[in-house]
């Protein structure tokens, strides 16, 4: 593999941990506001496949970080809570800061660029 596919792939993998971070973000963040999301819910709110979403709550159900109970009086028997643990809660207080990051990082590199755009633009003017 040559140094440019190298460089492509680690591109690409890194893109896909940001975006799995992302989505683990958006999760928690959902389940702990509102605890009674159905996963379809859950999918159409933060854009993604109901697949994806079903995937990523056992993943966090797996590693104890979300509990789930099942509603008592639910007309509809297969509603479920999904309640954040306590070690659910400090995992998103830890994801959150490393969105945080990553985000003020993208927020930099990009007002940067926006900075040599307009240096460029004002050259051609």
């Amino acid at each position: 593999m040559g140094l440019r596919k190298f460089r492509r792939a680690v591109a690409i993998q890194h893109k896909r941990k940001m975006v799995d971070q992302e989505i683990k973000y958006k999760i928690l963040k959902a389940l702990e506001v509102n605890p009674e999301l159905s996963q379809r819910d859950l999918a159409e709110k933060l854009g993604i496949s109901l697949g994806k979403a079903n995937y990523c709550i056992r993943a966090l159900i797996e590693k104890g970080l979300v509990k789930v109970q099942r509603f008592r009086n639910a007309q509809n028997k297969s509603a479920y809570f999904y309640l954040l643990t306590p070690s659910g809660i400090e995992e998103k207080a830890r994801v959150t800061i490393r969105f945080l990051k990553a985000k003020l990082k993208e927020y930099e590199r990009l007002r940067e660029e926006i900075k040599q755009l307009k240096s460029e633009a004002n050259k051609l003017v």
